[in-house]
This record gives C-alpha cells, structure tokens and sequence, in this order.
C-alpha cells in the first residue's frame, strides 16, 4: 500500500515527487511511502526548448529536464518508488484507497495524484466523469482538463499540471506540482500548513 502515487514524469510529476521526497527528514513523512509512475513518452517536454524559464540555462531541452529530473529524483530521494515502462489503464476507487491498474500490475494507495498531459487521448479509466474541455485552451486543439477545485477532483484524488486546467507552460506545470505535493504534506501533518525548504548552512 502507497501513501500516494503520482502518475506523470512531466514537469507537475516529477516536481510534486522531488518535493514529497524532500520531506523525508518531517516526523510526518518519514514512514510514508511514495511512488511515481513515470509516464514520460507523450510528454510535452519531449520536444521542448527552454529560453524564457528562470534558473534554466538558455537553450535547455525539455528532454534533458526529463532525464536529469528522475536521476535527481533517484539521487537525492531514493526512497521515492520509480515505477518505469508502465502505463495505467484504471483508476479503482474503495472505500478509503485507489487501486491503480497498469498494463503489468495493480498498486493500492491511498491517495493519487495525476499529471499526465491534457490531450484528449487520455485514456485512464475511471476519470470519465471529471473529463471536461479545457478552459485555458483553444478550442481547435481540443484539449482536455479533470474538474477539480484548487488541484483536488475528490477526497485524495488529485490532478496538477495542464490537466489540472492551468496553461501549458513549464514553470506553471512545476508549480502546479509543487502546490499539489504541499497539500498532501499539509494532510500528512494533521492540516497544519507545511512547506519543505532546504537552507544553506
């Protein structure tokens, strides 16, 4: 049983990760499991090409963040669970958890977290109900977002990035992540709002 698993090794995946995983050292956080299963084919980033994005060099590609993002996953937060070559097929709702369906396995956890792309190819079953035309895109492109208020669709169901109805773009998309990883600490931490920043000493 997962505390939370995220789906998407994006931006909004791979950020809320590495935040949840800086958690590590709370009293909160230190016995929780955490994994991400890292869909990253049709991620946006694939083809992407930084200039406007603070603290990236000009000229970054979006496939580098992508593999230096899980290698600083791996690095620093081992304990973050990278489920890799799988791709979830279903979201089952119980009671008090989630079983996640892949094309090799089934996980259980306890909350989700989905941050895969906006398109509307999605085809995760189980979220058709929240499935709406995206609001901040055009309409021609026929993009896709999951209802939900300030990132949560229901009860420890959670949506961030472009799908979660924000514009695509990369800094928003990280930062969607992060809220989304915040919360969750904040639920771990009996409603007490937290954040993790690290310090130099």
């Amino acid at each position: 049983m997962f505390d939370v698993l995220i789906i998407g090794g994006g931006a909004a995946g791979l950020s809320c990760a590495l935040v949840l995983g800086s958690a590590k050292d709370k009293p909160f956080a230190k016995d929780k499991r955490i994994g991400i299963i890292a869909h990253q084919k049709a991620s946006h980033l694939q083809d992407a090409l930084f200039n406007n994005v603070l603290g990236l060099a000009p000229g970054t590609t979006g496939a580098s963040i992508l593999e230096s993002g899980k290698s600083q996953l791996t690095t620093l937060y081992p304990h973050v669970q990278q489920i890799d070559k799988e791709k979830v097929l279903e979201i089952i709702k119980a009671e008090d958890s989630f079983t996640l369906r892949t094309n090799k396995n089934l996980y259980h956890t306890k909350a989700v977290v989905i941050a895969v792309g906006y398109t509307n190819l999605i085809r995760i079953k189980g979220l058709e109900q929240y499935v709406q035309p995206h609001p901040r895109a055009t309409i021609e492109k026929n993009r896709i977002w999951l209802k939900n208020t300030d990132h949560l669709i229901e009860d420890n169901l959670y949506v961030a990035g472009t799908l979660a109805g924000w514009r695509s773009q990369f800094a928003i998309a990280s930062g969607s992540g992060a809220h989304v990883a915040t919360d969750i600490l904040t639920l771990w931490n009996d409603g007490k709002h937290t954040k993790v920043h690290d310090k130099v000493v």
